[in-house]
């Protein structure tokens, strides 16, 4: 398989670990740690926000996605909704950001609020990884070229998802981790539940 192929599934592996994880927090709920709760569950949507929306999705749309629809055009359609789901992703992180804080400093009656909010944004994530993942990506294995995959790997091969560092998902990087993301993982990975993490149930 090729680099980018590989780094791309490994990437929607660990989002999608994340996004279970997440949903998980939600379940179990602050109990008599909301401090914990609050600072991790800050600390997964940090994530979301930092890596997948300002790498993994800039480079799908600026060079994975233009290549496979030079050779599959009929992909058009879906790789337009794609692309205009990255356009706001970004925005809905931070709306769940907002809506997190309103709960931690409002108080109770800003919970559900959170809840539904995070619920149907876990649902339309899992719904687009899934579409990339069956109608695109086996597409790209199919027609790119040689010469396509030279260059997209030299462009996928720069990045350094942090959170294959750590935890159940962790792997040997060449690259090492960025040294702000260290505090931020070991957080996560101490205090979240599986698939992330090893917090308790």
């Amino acid at each position: 398989m090729h680099a980018t192929l590989q780094i791309v599934q490994q990437e929607h592996a660990s989002l999608t670990a994340m996004l279970q994880s997440i949903r998980m927090m939600i379940k179990r709920g602050p109990r008599d740690k909301p401090v914990t709760f609050f600072e991790v569950m800050r600390s997964m949507l940090f994530y979301i926000d930092e890596y997948p929306e300002k790498s993994h999705h800039p480079k799908e749309t600026l060079y994975l996605f233009p290549a496979i629809l030079m050779a599959c055009p009929e992909l058009q359609g879906v790789i337009n909704r794609l692309d205009a789901e990255h356009e706001t992703g970004e925005r809905r992180v931070r709306e769940l950001q907002h809506l997190l804080l309103a709960w931690e400093i409002l108080g109770e009656n800003h919970k559900e609020a959170f809840i539904s909010a995070c619920e149907t944004y876990i649902d339309y994530y899992l719904e687009h990884i899934h579409v990339e993942n069956i109608q695109v990506l086996p597409k790209a294995a199919q027609h790119l070229s040689e010469e396509d995959w030279k260059r997209l790997d030299e462009e996928f091969l720069k990045n350094v998802d942090p959170l294959t560092h750590f935890g159940a998902l962790a792997v040997s990087a060449q690259i090492p981790l960025a040294e702000e993301f260290k505090h931020l993982f070991t957080q996560i990975t101490h205090h979240a539940p599986a698939p992330i993490g090893l917090g308790d149930d």
